[in-house]
C-alpha cells in the first residue's frame, strides 16, 4: 500500500470514529454534565479527529515535502498544547486506567511528528522517510484513542437513580373502607318530623290559649 492509500484510510477511518464517539456520547449523556469529563470527552475526540486531519493534508500534494511538514507540524503543535493542558487539570482522584494514567505518550507522538515535520531526515536514521515515520506516529495515535475512549466509557459511573420515598404509612391517611358503610340516623328535618325543641314549645303556646 502507497503512503497515499495509507492515509486516505486513515482519514476516513478517524473521521468514522469521530462520528461514533458523538454517537456513543448521545447514550452516555451524563459524560457532559461536568467540567472535568467534559475535558476528558474533548481529549478523545482531539485524538480522534487530528490525525484524520493530518491524513487529507497528506493527500494534497504529495510530492511537495513542504505542505506535509507544515500542516503536520501545525495540527501536532495543537494536539501537544491541548494534551499537555488536559493532563495538567486531570489530576483528581478516581477510577484511572493505563491509557488515562499514561496520556503523556498522545504528547510524546504529537512532539515525535512536530520533530518529523521540521526535519524528516531524522527518520532516515531508520531507514524510513519522514512520511513514513509520522504514518507509525499516526498509528500510534489512533489505539491510544481508542483506549482513552473505552476507559471512559466503562469507568466512569452512570449517575445513581434517584427514586421517590415511599410514604410512611403512620402518617398517610387511610384508605380502608368504612367497617361501617351504613349510614347513620338522617336529621329530623330529612326525616319529615318536628323537632322536640319546637314541638314542646308549640304544646306551651297552645296551654296558654286555651287558658
Amino acid at each position: 500500500m502507497d503512503l497515499s492509500t495509507f492515509y486516505a484510510v486513515v482519514s476516513a477511518t478517524c473521521f468514522t470514529l469521530v462520528g461514533l464517539w458523538w454517537t456513543a456520547l448521545e447514550r452516555r449523556r451524563e459524560l457532559l454534565a461536568t467540567d472535568e469529563t467534559r475535558r476528558l470527552v474533548g481529549g478523545v475526540y482531539v485524538t480522534f479527529l487530528l490525525p484524520g486531519v493530518m491524513g487529507l493534508f497528506a493527500q494534497v500534494d504529495p510530492g511537495r515535502p513542504g505542505v506535509w511538514r507544515t500542516t503536520f507540524g501545525l495540527v501536532a503543535l495543537i494536539g501537544a498544547w491541548s494534551t499537555f493542558r488536559l493532563i495538567r487539570a486531570d489530576r483528581h482522584p478516581g477510577v484511572r486506567g493505563p491509557f488515562r494514567r499514561h496520556r503523556w505518550l498522545v504528547a510524546v507522538l504529537y512532539v515525535v511528528i512536530i520533530v518529523l515535520g521540521a526535519a524528516p531526515e531524522v527518520a532516515g536514521r531508520v531507514g524510513l522517510s519522514g512520511l513514513q515515520a509520522a504514518a507509525l506516529a499516526v498509528v500510534c495515535l489512533v489505539v491510544l484513542a481508542h483506549g482513552l475512549a473505552w476507559e471512559l466509557l466503562t469507568t466512569t459511573p452512570h449517575p445513581e437513580e434517584h427514586h421517590l420515598p415511599s410514604p410512611d404509612p403512620d402518617l398517610s391517611p387511610s384508605l380502608s373502607p368504612d367497617p361501617d358503610p351504613s349510614p347513620g340516623p338522617a336529621p329530623d328535618r330529612e326525616r319529615g318530623q318536628v323537632p322536640d325543641q319546637v314541638r314542646d314549645q308549640g304544646r306551651r303556646h297552645g296551654g296558654r290559649e286555651a287558658e
